[in-house]
């Protein structure tokens, strides 16, 4: 219906976002019946119909932006842009992620923690590799939820209010496992809020004044979080590390997750308030 896009932008913030995700479930879905139907491969029919999903939200999402709120360059009014300090603050990010998970296993291993072994795989191949996952996974989480889903809750309520329902319900996302799973990495859960806050804070340390419209850039938050993928994916799957039972796993991490331990939800904690000191600056 033609008058259906400016009713919807008077809706409430929860009625949108319910209603922009039936509209993505019903484009979705036979696709994914038909790639489970079609494709005999797990991983090679999960990563197409997880691309496929990519491909229809980052339409839809630009159709929302400019029919549902008028946007006239959706993407880029998210924070997703090309420009020059877009790119500089990814490229920030990355090292930042990157170097202070290096300096996290730095320091547990010079307490005793864990021991350096040379990795059994191509170096170079794991890096390239965990660097394409952890932009892929940096790009599309930071569009979600630091993008779109952080601009329909802040159209609606409080900056902090936004703030906080983001992160948990980014950290929630990440908890859609059986129950007995979700039990056993329970302790994870505040290490994912907090990761949601840091990026919450390091997109809006990049906002400017344009008019009455306070915005931030996503290149900062993508390349931490990027950063952060790449050096687990590094140290992970090319076995560079080996964990040793001097202390327990509520330490260093559950499941080898540096956001299920105490010592990386330190090392964040530091991060997350540079990043919350810059926003508020």
């Amino acid at each position: 219906m033609k008058g259906t896009p400016t009713l919807m932008r008077h809706q409430s913030a929860p009625r949108r976002l319910i209603t922009f995700l039936i509209w993505l479930a019903i484009a979705w879905l036979p696709f994914a019946a038909l790639g489970y139907w079609l494709i005999p491969d797990a991983n090679t029919r999960t990563i197409v119909v997880m691309v496929i999903l990519g491909v229809e939200f980052v339409t839809l999402v630009r159709l929302w932006g400019w029919s549902v709120h008028g946007y006239p360059r959706p993407l880029q009014h998210y924070g997703l842009s090309g420009s020059l300090s877009n790119r500089l603050q990814l490229l920030a990010g990355l090292l930042v992620g990157l170097l202070s998970l290096m300096a996290l296993y730095g320091l547990e291993s010079l307490l005793g923690w864990v021991t350096w072994r040379s990795p059994s795989w191509s170096l170079l191949l794991v890096t390239l590799e965990g660097l394409l996952i952890g932009l892929g996974v940096g790009v599309a989480e930071e569009l979600v939820f630091r993008g779109w889903l952080l601009d329909e809750l802040e159209r609606d309520y409080r900056p902090a209010v936004a703030l906080w329902s983001s992160s948990v319900i980014f950290a929630m996302l990440h908890y859609l496992k059986p129950p007995a799973e979700i039990l056993r990495t329970l302790p994870g859960f505040p290490g994912l809020v907090l990761l949601g806050l840091t990026l919450v804070w390091a997109k809006r340390s990049t906002a400017t004044w344009r008019g009455l419209t306070r915005r931030g850039q996503l290149g900062l938050p993508i390349g931490l979080h990027a950063g952060l993928v790449w050096g687990s994916y590094v140290l992970h799957v090319g076995e560079w590390i080996d964990y040793g039972d001097r202390v327990p796993e509520w330490v260093t991490g559950i499941d080898q997750n540096p956001l299920a331990g105490l010592m990386g939800i330190g090392c964040l904690g530091l991060i997350a308030a540079v990043m919350g000191w810059r926003s508020r600056h």
